[in-house]
């Protein structure tokens, strides 16, 4: 498709959208005309709303030791809070340093299976939409495991991430789930991903980050990951990411492990470290000990 007929679809995406787009009498300079519409169609596509909804189960993840909407002061609840911090600073900015590029699109990984790299991607995400000022969606992108659908008890037939990068003519609008929790999106893994690789390395994963990073809303995109050491998968995503969090099971992940999963992220622009399960003492916490 030559550069013509992309704006002249970029065109009609942004009219369905609403957006105003100033024009001059372009039609008498064809220069003109070819500029502005290269410059419109270098522009990412918007984002419409969810077409669809999906319940979560709160009472199960309560019940399971996740945060939830309403739920009393915690440690769990506090050390989130700790962590989501820096992550929103790099995300957005603030007066003492500039936003991260890419910053809000933030992939939790761990360097092996177990590690509790859903639970952290989960809570998080929970954690971020209790912001007022945020929007968050939660992206199922372990397609071989899917965790993350099944813990929101998501349906293994339901649409999502591999439907939406292995079919052009699906929209994240079509498969991204609105959710009875305020501010929380998600997205499903989809099919069965045995191509997930090469989608993930592909140019509609490029095309849906840089749409899902330059949303005009603050929106806040986590990505749960399969882990690093048994997954490429996750190794293509992390260097497109702005942000990659490592998480690590303390007193089980061996030192090792986490050295080459750490090797493996050399590329990525901004690496932070979880430590899950831990028992010592937290400054950050007035209860005193790191629970997630």
């Amino acid at each position: 498709m030559g550069t013509i007929e992309q704006a002249s679809k970029r065109l009609e995406q942004l009219s369905r959208a609403g957006v105003e787009v100033p024009w001059t009498d372009a039609a008498a300079q064809p220069a003109a005309l070819a500029g502005s519409l290269q410059e419109v169609a270098a522009r990412p596509a918007p984002l419409d709303e969810p077409r669809q909804r999906a319940d979560i189960d709160l009472v199960a993840l309560a019940k399971a030791g996740y945060l939830v909407p309403g739920a009393s002061r915690s440690r769990l609840m506090d050390e989130f809070r700790g962590l989501k911090r820096p992550l929103l600073g790099n995300a957005v900015g603030g007066r003492s340093r500039e936003a991260v590029s890419r910053g809000n699109l933030i992939m939790i990984t761990s360097s092996l299976p177990g590690e509790g790299k859903t639970f952290v991607s989960l809570n998080l995400a929970l954690s971020l939409a209790m912001q007022p000022d945020y929007r968050v969606l939660l992206i199922d992108a372990d397609s071989t495991r899917r965790v993350l659908t099944q813990r929101l008890g998501i349906g293994d037939g339901q649409r999502g991430l591999i439907d939406l990068l292995d079919d052009e003519h699906v929209d994240l609008a079509d498969v991204e789930l609105a959710t009875n929790v305020e501010r929380l999106s998600v997205l499903p893994a989809g099919a069965a991903g045995e191509l997930a690789t090469e989608l993930f390395s592909g140019r509609e994963m490029s095309s849906l980050l840089d749409r899902l990073a330059a949303s005009p809303v603050q929106r806040i995109v986590i990505f749960d990951a399969p882990p690093l050491l048994h997954s490429v998968e996750a190794r293509v995503l992390a260097p497109q990411m702005g942000q990659v969090v490592l998480t690590v099971q303390a007193g089980r992940t061996p030192r090792g492990s986490v050295q080459q999963a750490l090797g493996l992220l050399e590329e990525c622009p901004l690496v932070m470290t979880v430590l899950n399960q831990a028992r010592t003492p937290s400054q950050s916490s007035p209860y005193g000990y790191y629970a997630y």
